[in-house]
């Protein structure tokens, strides 16, 4: 089963790079962009059958590794 962990910076939480990419992205003409925050992106394949524990299992790794629960939130998606 395959399974997506999405990590963001929480919203009170500086993001030098998103604010590089905005100004970049304003200097090449994209002038409607208000914000940009940048991310993690995470595609994890379980050996497991059951979605509830594989959903448990990519928690659990997003707690533990993937994600810095002071500065990050995360979210999980089943593919």
């Amino acid at each position: 089963m395959k399974i997506s962990a999405i990590i963001t910076l929480k919203k009170d939480v500086l993001d030098p790079q998103g604010k590089a990419v905005h100004q970049a992205l304003n200097g090449i003409g994209f002038d409607s962009v208000k914000s940009i925050r940048q991310g993690k992106y995470f595609e994890i394949e379980i050996d497991e059958k059951d979605k509830k524990i594989a959903e448990q299992k990519a928690e659990e790794m997003c707690k533990k590794l993937l994600a810095n629960l002071v500065i990050e939130d995360y979210k999980i998606i089943e593919k």
